[in-house]
């Protein structure tokens, strides 16, 4: 485990391994920050016109993604953000947080109440046409997904439950059955951003949890990897052959000595699981 981009992000999320760069991509949301880190260039950081909550690529090109208000689109170089609507106008004070694109190609992401108090953020499908749908409802903080290998189970979480759920998720895009995947209690902290590895299990980033824990499809926990901060965000696998677990990380609401205690807090580690992952599908549309 090393921190390979000391950033010190705020609230470092979404990351995504690009296979057509070799290169992985985060966030810093409330810094409007973008990162880019590979092993033949190193880092680079883009300043952003708008808040980014996460991202991923698009087959046609760029990158699909959520952010404050609405779904956006990735362009250019200087990676200009594109509104493509928010589907929920009436809730003023919901943001998007984590989005993810499933074996079919369409990218999903949760809103959240910024404040993290009422349960008014919703889980929605954007489809290839650019058409969103809200799937499910009533989460305080959204989370995840992540998508089992065949495609037919979605994992989302409510952070603030402490609850990861798993759906049955139909060809077209249909989620039905949410049950309780997963549920966690006083200290084991709160699971964040997820992904699935080659032996369809599934990795859980735990904010104010000091670690990701590994549970198998049925459940089980398999693994605790501790990490050197309190609050590890989201993890993905890369590198080519995808045998690396890069973890995201925050350094909000840390005091001033929790912070020189973690002096990687709000960057950027990779580790050595084991396991490999999955190529991630890129956005269809």
């Amino acid at each position: 485990m090393e921190c390979i981009a000391d950033v010190r992000a705020v609230l470092g999320e979404g990351p995504i391994w690009v296979a057509r760069e070799q290169a992985l991509y985060w966030v810093d949301i409330p810094e409007k920050r973008l990162f880019r880190w590979s092993e033949a260039d190193g880092l680079r950081e883009t300043g952003l016109a708008g808040h980014l909550c996460s991202l991923a690529p698009r087959a046609s090109g760029g990158f699909i993604g959520a952010g404050y208000d609405g779904f956006l689109a990735i362009e250019g170089a200087a990676c200009r953000l594109q509104d493509l609507g928010d589907p929920e106008p009436e809730l003023g004070t919901n943001r998007f947080n984590d989005g993810k694109v499933d074996r079919e190609g369409r990218f999903w992401a949760g809103t959240m109440d910024r404040f993290e108090r009422e349960a008014t953020g919703s889980l929605y499908r954007l489809d290839p046409d650019l058409k969103p749908t809200r799937v499910d409802s009533g989460y305080r903080v959204a989370n995840g997904p992540a998508f089992s290998l065949d495609g037919r189970t979605m994992y989302h979480s409510d952070s603030a439950l402490q609850r990861v759920y798993a759906f049955d998720l139909a060809e077209d895009g249909a989620a039905a059955n949410r049950r309780i995947f997963a549920e966690f209690g006083p200290g084991e902290g709160y699971p964040d951003g997820m992904t699935v590895d080659a032996q369809d299990c599934l990795w859980i980033a735990f904010w104010d949890g000091w670690c990701l824990r590994r549970l198998s499809p049925d459940g089980e926990r398999l693994l605790e990897l501790a990490v050197p901060v309190q609050r590890p965000t989201s993890c993905a696998f890369g590198g080519s052959a995808l045998n690396r677990l890069f973890i995201t990380s925050a350094s909000r609401g840390l005091t001033r000595t929790e912070l020189e205690e973690q002096p990687f807090a709000g960057g950027l580690f990779m580790a050595s699981p084991g396991v490999t992952g999955v190529a991630e599908t890129p956005f269809a549309g």
